[in-house]
């Protein structure tokens, strides 16, 4: 399975060039053109990497690397920013790496490969009945068939399976998968749960517990 990288470049011609080279190095590609439209995507869809430029409309690099971090996704900022403030601030916000403009396409890629490989090696893998959970290819498997979850039930589920037997309240959920500045409605918490539970076939093991939350049992 190719690897899949998000490339959020508000310059078409820097987003097309990127996109090329990382095809042609048999990556899977998609393009956000500002920071708003990479986040949506994100709801949506998982991704391996995320190359993200920090001046881009909307949310910048900065905003949004931030409202992604309970995504769990390496970073690496692409940017003209050059200056030490900047770098450090990115790499403190959590960026893996950080490459400034004009840069080489075989430097690029060498540093995709080198986080890509290091998150490799923390390799984890979930276990729960007939379900695999693989960590860092946000990927579910029941017995050997692969079960499509959106972002945020994946995240539902590495948080009932890393916190097995704790009853978590919704806020609990909203906070921990939604992140603090959510301001949506637990009904949203209730939503995914059932999704969950009907994809994943765990109607027996997330148990609802009364007047509180959720909680996973073997």
């Amino acid at each position: 399975m190719n690897r899949k990288i998000l490339i959020v470049e508000d310059e078409f011609a820097i987003a097309n060039l990127i996109e090329i080279n990382l095809n042609i190095a048999n990556y899977e590609t998609k393009k956000a053109y500002d920071g708003l439209e990479a986040y949506n995507i994100l709801q949506q869809e998982s991704f391996d990497l995320i190359l993200l430029d920090i001046m881009i409309p909307n949310i910048d690099g900065f905003q949004l690397i931030e409202k992604i971090r309970c995504l769990e996704i390496p970073v690496i900022f692409l940017t003209a920013k050059d200056a030490v403030s900047s770098k450090v601030k990115g790499l403190k916000l959590g960026a893996e790496d950080y490459i400034t403009k004009p840069f080489e396409s075989l430097e690029l890629l060498a540093r995709i490969e080198v986080v890509l490989r290091r998150y490799g090696k923390n390799q984890q893998v979930m276990k729960f009945k007939d379900l695999t959970v693989y960590l860092p290819e946000r990927m579910v498997k029941k017995k050997d068939e692969i079960i499509e979850l959106t972002p945020k039930e994946f995240e539902l589920l590495t948080l009932l399976l890393k916190n097995k037997n704790v009853a978590f309240s919704r806020d609990q959920i909203l906070e921990r998968v939604w992140g603090y500045d959510y301001f949506g409605q637990t009904r949203t918490v209730d939503n995914h749960i059932r999704n969950s539970r009907k994809k994943l076939a765990l109607e027996d093991h997330i148990k609802t517990v009364f007047k509180v939350g959720y909680r996973l049992e073997d």
